[in-house]
């Protein structure tokens, strides 16, 4: 079924409630963007953020691959000590975007207002040791274990798609039905740098004349069986492959064009 949504952070959440309904009762939601300097996929997740939040109970954000700077956004949003702007700096490229700032800044207004009941920037709790994409894995189920938190977890497509060899797919293996993993693909745009229309034998070249929406389960058939991931480094021809969206994903938000996110300066 489709689901046409808007793409403004403060808009009402009612466009949202289907999905909420359908992944809401998860201890995690992972969100895998097809390519992180999408704006419009950012714009997304910051949307389902804000409503899992506000309606599921949800009360940590973890981004994925930035530890040390998680550890100081935590302490941003706990306590309103520091600049986040100049925390972000020293994060990964792709999370220093006004997108995230704003995401950040959304948490602590609202912490602000629910000091009892903070949202949490999750952080590992110990160091790692595992492979990639266990280690992904294992940081989650850590600090869900540790805070008894209900996870939002933004990450990229290739770590939270549900394979034998993914983050998602040890999620999955984990808490079953309590993981929802949901894919965030486009159809041409620009993410800093251009992107062309995806072959025809690519899932998202069947999404051409659809708006912007998303799907739940089963997202709308494509025969196709395989998808985009785009950077870093940007490369257009990084794909998933050997499965399908019905199996990678509970749920796809597809955006048809797509502009760059805003890079910050200090």
């Amino acid at each position: 079924m489709t689901h046409p949504v808007s793409l403004d952070p403060a808009a009402a959440p009612d466009d949202l409630l289907p999905l909420a309904a359908a992944v809401g009762h998860a201890k995690v939601v992972a969100l895998g963007a097809s390519c992180r300097t999408s704006r419009e996929l950012s714009l997304f997740s910051q949307r389902v953020l804000r409503v899992l939040v506000s309606r599921h109970d949800f009360r940590s954000l973890a981004l994925e691959g930035d530890d040390v700077t998680s550890v100081h956004l935590d302490d941003y949003v706990r306590t309103g000590i520091g600049d986040p702007r100049e925390l972000l700096a020293g994060a990964r490229p792709f999370w220093r975007t006004e997108e995230i700032l704003d995401t950040v800044r959304w948490i602590r207004a609202h912490n602000e207002e629910h000091p009892s009941d903070p949202v949490r920037i999750a952080h590992p709790p110990r160091p790692g040791s595992g492979s990639l994409e266990r280690q992904l894995a294992d940081d989650v189920i850590a600090w869900q274990e540790r805070t008894g938190h209900k996870i939002v977890y933004w990450g990229g497509m290739a770590h939270t798609a549900v394979t034998s060899s993914t983050a998602g797919g040890y999620l999955r293996e984990r808490y079953g039905s309590d993981f929802a993993s949901i894919g965030l693909t486009f159809h041409h745009g620009n993410v800093l740098f251009p992107v062309p229309a995806p072959p025809p034998d690519f899932a998202e070249a069947a999404f051409d004349q659809l708006p912007n929406a998303f799907y739940l389960v089963p997202p709308p058939h494509s025969d196709a069986h395989k998808t985009r991931f785009i950077g870093p480094p940007p490369n257009p021809e990084h794909h998933l492959a050997n499965g399908s969206l019905r199996e990678w994903f509970d749920a796809v938000f597809h955006v048809r064009e797509t502009t760059p996110v805003h890079l910050f300066t200090q």
